[in-house]
């Protein structure tokens, strides 16, 4: 199975960045690209334990529906979620957060497999695991935006 890790330090308090990686509406923001709307369960505000989103998107010209539900919770250090319908056979996502020398370290861990055998293991090769990372550099590049900035007062009010 594929596993992204990323490393993104962020000039904020480890509770505003936490928060912000929950926010429905900053991932709405984050993901404008793929047109993502979350249609069912949490559609806004801050998502939390036991919580599920449906997200509707368009990737690679097909629109696709994926539902993921936070399974565990530990604010304000850690959250996954893990996908319970989608395009994916299956996906974890792991959200770490520490504060180091007055800012705080947050890790991505987006671990996945592929439907299809031996075809979604060529896919994640030839194009899925680059285009993976990419939408989640982006979606932490927003996060980092948003925290140093200020701009997440408008959105963790």
């Amino acid at each position: 199975m594929p596993s992204i890790e990323l490393h993104t330090v962020i000039n904020a308090t480890i509770e505003t960045v936490f928060d912000l990686s929950r926010s429905i509406d900053l991932h709405k923001i984050s993901t404008q690209q793929t047109n993502e709307e979350a249609i069912a369960g949490k559609t806004s505000g801050l998502i939390g334990f036991n919580e599920s989103v449906t997200w509707r998107a368009k990737h690679f010209g097909i629109y696709q529906n994926l539902t993921s539900r936070i399974t565990e919770f530990e604010r304000p250090n850690y959250f996954a979620d893990e996908m319970e319908q989608g395009a994916f056979q299956e996906f974890k996502h792991e959200h770490h957060f520490s504060e180091v020398n007055g800012e705080t370290q947050m890790i991505d861990v987006f671990t996945y497999k592929s439907p299809f055998g031996v075809f979604g293991r060529l896919a994640d090769t030839l194009f899925l695991e680059k285009y993976m990372t990419k939408l989640l550099i982006k979606r932490n590049r927003i996060v980092k935006e948003f925290a140093e900035s200020g701009k997440w007062k408008a959105l963790l009010k």
